[in-house]
């Protein structure tokens, strides 16, 4: 299949970019500028330039390929609402020229599903916790004219060797202040970049419409340990601290979010095989430079 990739020079797109390509799949990927254009040809995928708010270059990636694998984002926390609307509009209209039987998959988070417990692929998401959780909903609701329309949550934490997300962050945090903080009693899930790519890829080929899917390596990673683990590559102390310790992230680093993928894994043979988050951080490329 020829699959539409937005985010496809991100940290997650790159992954998923070439786990399709490596299984026979042509990849045509958004590039915003010139850079992130250099890097998805650099790959081997066709090149679409385009941005998230140009609906029409969407629509024509969209309409140029067998499937859409939705994975751009503007993560800007202090603009939620904005972006969250524009990701929407972005779905609307992708989804308005995708025909029926083809993959349509996006990306969602499983942070903040459940307080009950571990939560799966059956948890239904409250909308009031995130205003992206309507946008999961109008994905799946493409499935009422054939559309193989799919959501997967990944956790909060993928990781791997280049990655500049929470866990980078958390090392920054400790590397400035000489303190590897944690916070509560926390759990966070993971997964390694390269086996959540093996699950897009698994999505796109099998997920029949209105699936839900956890890209969740481990159920829940004590933050605790993620500290502890982030004191011994920097060689600073771990303390717990008052979740303002960590500005914007002391709202996520202060979750207790486990979540299983059990259900995943049973319906499209998903094992990941990557190392886990802590004998990661243990591999010393988070602390390098």
């Amino acid at each position: 299949m020829k699959i539409f990739v937005t985010g496809a020079s991100g940290w997650i797109g790159t992954g998923v970019v070439r786990e399709l390509l490596a299984n026979g799949h042509e990849v045509l990927g958004l590039a915003r500028s010139g850079a992130s254009a250099d890097r998805v040809a650099a790959s081997g995928a066709e090149v679409l330039r385009g941005d998230l708010d140009d609906l029409g270059s969407l629509k024509e990636g969209a309409a140029a390929a067998d499937g859409v694998v939705h994975l751009g984002y503007n993560h800007d926390f202090s603009r939620m609402e904005a972006a969250a609307q524009t990701d929407l509009a972005a779905i609307t209209a992708m989804g308005e020229v995708t025909d029926g039987g083809a993959p349509f998959l996006i990306a969602s988070g499983v942070a903040g599903l459940s307080n009950d417990g571990p939560a799966t692929e059956q948890t239904v998401a409250d909308p009031a916790s995130h205003p992206r959780v309507a946008n999961a909903r109008a994905t799946l609701d493409l499935a009422e004219r054939g559309v193989r329309s799919m959501v997967v949550r990944f956790a909060p934490t993928v990781h791997g060797e280049g990655d500049h997300g929470f866990v980078a962050a958390l090392v920054d945090i400790a590397r400035k202040v000489g303190v590897s903080g944690w916070i509560n009693e926390g759990r966070w899930p993971a997964v390694h970049r390269d086996d959540a790519a093996v699950l897009v890829r698994l999505a796109v080929e099998q997920a029949g419409p209105g699936s839900v899917l956890h890209a969740v390596a481990e159920e829940g990673v004590p933050t605790r340990l993620i500290a502890e683990a982030i004191g011994r590559g920097l060689g600073v102390p771990v303390e717990q601290r008052p979740a303002e310790h960590f500005g914007w992230l002391g709202r996520f680093f202060g979750m207790d979010a486990p979540a299983s993928s059990e259900l995943t894994r049973r319906r499209y043979g998903w094992t990941p095989v990557r190392a886990g988050l802590i004998a990661d951080l243990d591999e010393g490329h988070y602390f390098a430079g």
